[in-house]
């Protein structure tokens, strides 16, 4: 299967870390599911929030080895190094009929390089 657009578009905000790109991939209604975050966090604005806190923490280093496709979602599985951990994980991403995601939920492994994310990911978020 060809790889879905919206899944393209996502390598490239991802690639060039720029989250400007971002307004048009989203849903209004996104939901987003963190691994560091027991509720999801709802719509573009926390989406945003996240996704650009992430491109900081992950993004010099983020890299995908594979992915499989569904009609209107895909899992895409990375790893990324953070101070020397390698964090293994997946991004499961969901999205309408326009092509712009309405679901991207994140998991990651292992349990010592989930509490190095969320402690990365902290900093960047609240200073």
């Amino acid at each position: 299967m060809e790889r879905p657009a919206p899944v393209a578009a996502w390598h490239e905000v991802a690639a060039t870390r720029d989250s400007a790109r971002l307004d048009a991939l989203l849903a209004d209604d996104v939901t987003f599911r963190s691994p560091a975050v027991h509720t999801p966090q709802e719509g573009k604005e926390l989406t945003t929030a996240y996704l650009t806190a992430a491109m900081v923490v992950l993004g010099p280093t983020l890299t995908y080895v594979r992915e499989w496709y569904a009609d209107d979602s895909a899992v895409l599985e990375f790893r990324a190094d953070l101070d020397g951990l390698t964090v293994h994980g997946i991004d499961m991403l969901t999205w309408g009929p326009d092509g712009r995601l309405t679901d991207f939920t994140v998991m990651v492994r292992p349990f010592k390089g989930l509490q190095k994310l969320i402690e990365l990911m902290a900093a960047e978020l609240f200073g």
